[in-house]
């Protein structure tokens, strides 16, 4: 359940264990069992509720899925059937106290984008001697990073024209924001780490079209989808080494050319045509980058390489988003 990225992940954040064994101490209930606890019952009941599952042996089908612990549909009916109503009645006043502005807060649950890309700005060798590239040419790479409401900038950094965008990805981050970038910042040990830190890191990111998909599971969903969107499902990402520890959400739709767009995501609270809306909003840091590589040929950057990139940086803030 450690691993959990669905509702029991939210739920286990602010009603922990501990609070459920006091309720079943004050209703004199001891639980022996080991390997499905009264907790796990709690956790199993709510995430049937919200995905609308028909019943133990359809649970028993999908709870895996959702990253619970995995048990027969017998044990599940014996365990509902054993704990007294009394403690889950008393369960649901307790989660119905804690849904409140407070618990919202403790929660840090992001709502805006922090959408990020990178451009290459190149020169003659002379002009950037520490940044060789191919040939005669140097350059460095930047990377942007602009809060997706407002559409203001929130971080530059800058690279070898040489490294991976990847390498400049934990610059970037902000876990107060929900992160958005291209293929360029995929990798499956990187959402791992977004997702298993402290706090963790929210995400919208699109991935190679070979991404291999491990037990994959479809999403319930009691409409068709609209727009260009075809699946929404969740797994594991990759194989052998490249396997993710993690399931996260796969939402994949199709660009105005017929290509697949798939895009890999930790947001479980999301519909599939949100999660396809919080892409689209990428196009605010293309245009930014459009203008670097527009300015990148100037005189100014031409001329004076390592203090003149910049001046354009701070010139096209104030244009584009004044």
């Amino acid at each position: 359940m450690k691993n959990s990225t669905s509702l029991s992940n939210i739920l286990q954040s602010f009603i922990p264990e501990e609070k459920v064994l006091a309720i079943l101490k004050e209703f004199n209930y001891i639980d022996v069992a080991r390997k499905f606890t009264v907790y796990s019952l709690f956790l199993f009941l709510a995430e049937a509720a919200f995905q609308g599952w028909e019943g133990y042996r359809d649970g028993e089908q999908r709870m895996h899925g959702v990253g619970l612990q995995k048990v027969d549909h017998s044990t599940l009916s014996k365990k509902a059937k054993d704990v007294p109503f009394e403690c889950f009645k008393q369960l649901l006043h307790l989660l119905t106290q804690q849904c409140n502005r407070e618990t919202k807060r403790c929660l840090g649950i992001p709502t805006e984008l922090l959408i990020v890309d990178s451009t290459q700005i190149t020169v003659g060798l002379g002009r950037l001697p520490w940044a060789p590239l191919k040939g005669e040419k140097a350059g460095v790479k930047l990377h942007v990073a602009l809060t997706g409401d407002e559409g203001a900038l929130h971080q530059v950094t800058e690279t070898l024209g040489t490294e991976h965008e990847i390498h400049s990805a934990a610059d970037l981050v902000d876990p107060r924001f929900i992160l958005v970038a291209d293929r360029a910042y995929s990798k499956h040990e990187v959402f791992d780490r977004y997702q298993e830190a402290k706090n963790s890191q929210s995400f919208v990111i699109r991935i190679r079209e070979n991404t291999h998909f491990h037990d994959p599971i479809p999403r319930e969903r009691k409409t068709s989808f609209g727009g260009t969107i075809t699946q929404d499902l969740t797994c594991q990402l990759g194989r052998l080494k490249s396997l993710t520890r993690n399931r996260f959400r796969v939402v994949v739709l199709t660009d105005p050319k017929g290509k697949p767009v798939l895009l890999a995501t930790n947001l479980h609270w999301h519909s599939a045509e949100s999660i396809a809306e919080i892409y689209k909003n990428a196009g605010k840091s293309k245009c930014f980058s459009a203008g670097l590589t527009a300015s990148k040929h100037s005189e100014v950057v031409r001329n004076h390489a390592e203090r003149g990139i910049w001046p354009v940086v701070c010139g096209l803030t104030c244009l584009c988003f004044a």
